[in-house]
C-alpha cells in the first residue's frame, strides 16, 4: 500500500483529553486524517473501538494508518492515591499500551511509528541534578509505573514499528491538567509556592507539547525515550513568581509541606519532589520551542 509522504492517517488514543484534543485539532487543521480510539462501539468513520481493560482494539479499524499516538491513561493527580486508584493508574497505562502494541503487531502492514505518551515520572526525584534521556529510572510508585508502561510497547517494536516514548513534563495550560487547577487560584490571588519552593518543575507549554509529539511522528531518527520539557526547568518558587507577573496577582501565600501531605497523601511526594529534566533528544533533532521560558509558557496559556 502506497502511503502519502505529506498527508498522514494518524490514530490517537486519549483524543478527548487535554493533550489529545489539542493534537487532533492541530493534525486536522493541517489536512491529516485522524482516527480517534473510543471506549464504545464506533459511530462514525473516524472512530475505532477499543477497551484497554480487556486488551481489545478493533485492529481492522487501524489498517492503513501511518502513525499511532497513544495518550490514554487515568489522571495521576485526579484524586487521592488509594491502593485502588494506584492500580487504576497503573492498569490504564500498562494494559492500554499492551492493547495498542499487540493490535499493531497483528497488522499485515503495521504503521511506521507508535508514539507512546509516558512521563518524566520515570526519573523520580532528581533534586537539583539535571537529567536527560540517558538517566536511569528512579524509585517509587511513578517510576515503577513508567518502567512497566514503556516496556508494554514491546510487541509493536518487535513487529518493526518505530516506538518513541514521549516523557512529558508538567503541561502549562489553563483548560486542564495540573496547571489548569493553578490558574483559578492564582487569578483569585490565592496562589503561592508549595513547600520551600526549591523543587524543580520541568514544564512545557501545550503548544510545544503538541508540536513535539508531531515532531516525534515526523522524525525517523527518534525512537526510545524523548523528554517533552522546555529547555529551562525552573523551581516552584520561580513558577510562582511567573504566575504572579503574568496574571498580575499577589503570590504571598505558601502551602506548607505538611499541609500538602495531609491534603494529597502519597501524591504530595511528587508535588514536593524535584525533577530537573532536559529535552536532550528534541534539541539534538532540531526541535524549535515556541515558548521556551516559564513566562512565555504561562502567558501563552493565559491569553
Amino acid at each position: 500500500m502506497q502511503r502519502s509522504a505529506s498527508r498522514k492517517r494518524v490514530a490517537v488514543t486519549g483524543a478527548s483529553g487535554l493533550i489529545g484534543s489539542a493534537l487532533v485539532r492541530s493534525l486536522r487543521a493541517d489536512g491529516h486524517d485522524v482516527l480517534r480510539l473510543v471506549r464504545r462501539p464506533a459511530r462514525t468513520a473516524d472512530e475505532v473501538e477499543w477497551d484497554p481493560g480487556r486488551l481489545y482494539v478493533d485492529a481492522a479499524g487501524l489498517v492503513g494508518v501511518d502513525a499511532v499516538v497513544h495518550l490514554a491513561g487515568a489522571g495521576v493527580g485526579e484524586r487521592r492515591w488509594s491502593e485502588t486508584y494506584k492500580k487504576e493508574i497503573r492498569d490504564s497505562r500498562v494494559l492500554g499500551t499492551t492493547a495498542v502494541a499487540q493490535a499493531l503487531a497483528s497488522l499485515a502492514e503495521p504503521p511506521e511509528v507508535l508514539v507512546c505518551g509516558t512521563a518524566i515520572g520515570w526519573y523520580g526525584d532528581t533534586g537539583s541534578r539535571a537529567v536527560d534521556e540517558d538517566a536511569p529510572a528512579g524509585t517509587g510508585f511513578l517510576p515503577s509505573v513508567c518502567v512497566e508502561w514503556e516496556a508494554a510497547a514491546a510487541p509493536a517494536e518487535e513487529a518493526g514499528v518505530r516506538v518513541a516514548h514521549a516523557r512529558t513534563g508538567l503541561v502549562v495550560a489553563r483548560e486542564g491538567g495540573a496547571w489548569g487547577r493553578l490558574f483559578p487560584l492564582f487569578r483569585a490571588g490565592l496562589g503561592g509556592r508549595m513547600g520551600d519552593g526549591r523543587q524543580y518543575w520541568s514544564f512545557i507549554s501545550l503548544h510545544d507539547e503538541v508540536a513535539a509529539l508531531r515532531h516525534m511522528v515526523d522524525t525517523p531518527s527518534l525512537s526510545g525515550p524523548v523528554n517533552l520539557t522546555a529547555p529551562e526547568p525552573v523551581t516552584n518558587r520561580e513558577v510562582t513568581a511567573a504566575m504572579g507577573r503574568v496574571l498580575r496577582r499577589p503570590t504571598l501565600l505558601t502551602v506548607p509541606a505538611p499541609a500538602l501531605r495531609i491534603a494529597l497523601g502519597e501524591f504530595a511526594q511528587d508535588v514536593l519532589g524535584s525533577q530537573r529534566v532536559l529535552p536532550g533528544r528534541l534539541l539534538e533533532t532540531g526541535f524549535d520551542f515556541a515558548f521556551p521560558t516559564i513566562d512565555e509558557a504561562v502567558r501563552a496559556a493565559a491569553h
